[in-house]
């Protein structure tokens, strides 16, 4: 029973629109941004034509996917190896 209580009162929580953005001023880039985003979210600009991936293509997918956990994520990076991110240069 405490563990539906607490369910209910998550879900209760993520449906307000507290945590939503409150609208304002935003950049022209920003509102484009999102102008593109809601015709994607109502399918607007959706392809007429349907998208499908053959057998072949499913499975060279996979094995990419399967092949990026070959390479182990170093515990720290080099802080110069990404280039120099000082300004005027």
């Amino acid at each position: 029973m405490k563990t539906k209580r607490l369910l209910i009162v998550c879900m209760a929580c993520l449906s307000t629109t507290a945590w939503a953005i409150e609208p304002g001023p935003s950049s022209p880039y920003q509102q484009g941004t999102e102008q593109w985003l809601q015709l994607q979210i109502r399918g607007v600009v959706a392809s007429p034509n349907l998208q499908t991936a053959s057998a072949a293509e499913r499975e060279l997918a996979m094995q990419r996917w399967l092949n990026s956990f070959n390479f182990p994520i170093p515990m720290f990076f080099e802080q110069d190896a990404g280039g120099d991110m000082s300004s005027g240069n």
